[in-house]
C-alpha cells in the first residue's frame, strides 16, 4: 500500500529531525573542546551549559504537563534519581573526559550505549541476550579499542599521555553507563509521563545539580565574579552549547520519534560519530585517517545490527 503524500512528508521530516538531532548532540564535545582553549574547566562548562539550559527545560517540563494529574511523591523521587544520573553525572563524566581525549574517540564511546543497555537489561532483569546482539556488541567494542589504541600510538605512547587517554576514556565510558542506567530505569516512568515531561522535569534536575555543584566549587573564587570575569567567546560558545547542542536536539529527536518510531530514529541518529569526525576535522583539527576510519564504521555497524535485533536500541544519548 502506497504512502499518502502527507505521511510520506511526514516520514521525511522526521528523518531530517533525527539527522539534525545527532548532529546537534555530537557538537556538543566540539563546543567543549573549543572551550578549554579559553582555559575554563569542565564544572564551568557544565555549569554554564545547565543554566542556559535551565529556562528551556523548565518551560518545556510545564508544557508537557499542562492538565496531567500531579506528580506522586515516588515519582518526584524517581525523577530526582533519573535527573542525577542521566543528565548531570552523564554530562559531567563525559565533559571531564573530553579535557583527555579527542571529541572523534568521546563520541564512539557514548555510542556503545545501548550495548550497555542490553547488558543491564540482562544483569538486572533477566533479559535474555540474543547471538547476532552479542555480534554487535563485540564489532562495537572491537571499533573504540581500534580508535583507543590509535590516540595512544599517535601520542607516541608516552606513560603520562597513555594515562590521561585512559582516565579520558574512562570518565567517558562511566558516562555513558550512567546514561544507560536511566534509560533502564526510566522505562515505566516514561509510559506514565511521556517523554517530553520526563526529559524537561529530569533536566530541570539535572540543572539544580549542576548549578549546585559549580556554585560549590567556585566558592573560594567566589563563583559569579568567575563568570562575570568569562571571556566573551566562552559565553558565545556556552550558549550554542546549550541552545543548539541540548535543548534543540532533545526537542528534534522526540519530535523525530513520533514520526518515525524509536528504532528508526535511533538508526538515522547514526550519523551522530561521522558528524563529530568531520566536526573534529573542521574545527579541531583533528586527524582523519584509516584508523579512525574503521574504528568508527565498526561501532556504527555494531549499533546497527542492535537496531536491526529483536529488541531495538533506545535513541542514542541525549548528551
Amino acid at each position: 500500500m502506497s504512502r499518502s503524500p502527507a505521511a510520506g512528508r511526514a516520514r521525511a521530516a522526521g528523518f531530517a529531525l533525527a539527522m539534525a538531532g545527532a548532529v546537534g548532540f555530537s557538537g556538543k564535545a566540539i563546543v567543549a573542546k573549543l572551550m578549554y582553549r579559553h582555559g575554563v574547566d569542565a564544572l564551568t562548562v557544565l555549569g554554564l551549559r545547565m543554566l542556559l539550559a535551565l529556562p528551556c527545560f523548565l518551560l518545556m517540563a510545564w508544557w508537557a504537563g499542562r492538565g496531567r494529574p500531579a506528580l506522586s511523591r515516588p515519582d518526584c523521587l524517581r525523577i530526582v534519581l533519573l535527573g542525577f544520573s542521566g543528565y548531570y553525572l552523564a554530562s559531567y563524566l563525559d565533559f571531564l573526559g573530553l579535557q583527555h581525549i579527542s571529541a572523534s574517540l568521546e563520541r564512539l564511546i557514548l555510542y556503545l550505549n545501548p550495548t550497555l543497555v542490553l547488558l543491564l537489561g540482562f544483569l538486572l532483569l533477566g533479559r535474555k541476550v540474543q547471538p547476532r546482539q552479542l555480534l554487535a556488541m563485540g564489532l562495537s567494542y572491537a571499533g573504540v579499542l581500534l580508535v583507543f589504541g590509535h590516540e595512544l600510538q599517535a601520542r607516541g605512547l608516552a606513560a603520562a599521555e597513555g594515562s590521561s587517554i585512559g582516565l579520558g576514556a574512562l570518565l567517558v565510558f562511566g558516562s555513558a553507563l550512567s546514561y544507560a542506567v536511566y534509560l533502564v530505569a526510566s522505562g515505566e516512568l516514561v509510559q506514565r509521563l511521556g517523554s517530553l515531561r520526563l526529559v524537561g522535569l529530569a533536566s530541570t534536575v539535572a540543572c539544580g545539580f549542576a548549578i549546585a555543584h559549580f556554585l560549590a566549587g567556585k566558592l573560594g573564587g567566589g563563583p559569579w565574579a568567575g563568570l562575570a570575569g568569562l571571556p566573551a567567546p566562552v559565553w558565545g560558545l556556552a550558549v550554542v552549547n546549550s541552545l543548539f547542542c541540548t535543548v534543540a536536539p532533545v526537542l528534534m529527536v522526540m519530535m523525530a520519534v513520533e514520526r518515525l518510531g524509536p528504532a528508526t530514529a535511533a538508526h538515522t541518529g547514526m550519523v551522530g560519530p561521522l558528524s563529530t569526525l568531520l566536526l573534529g576535522l573542521l574545527l579541531l583539527d583533528e586527524a582523519l585517517n584509516p584508523w579512525i576510519g574503521a574504528g568508527t564504521l565498526l561501532v556504527l555497524g555494531g549499533v546497527a545490527l542492535l537496531a536491526r535485533s529483536p529488541r531495538p536500541a533506545p535513541t542514542p544519548p541525549a548528551d
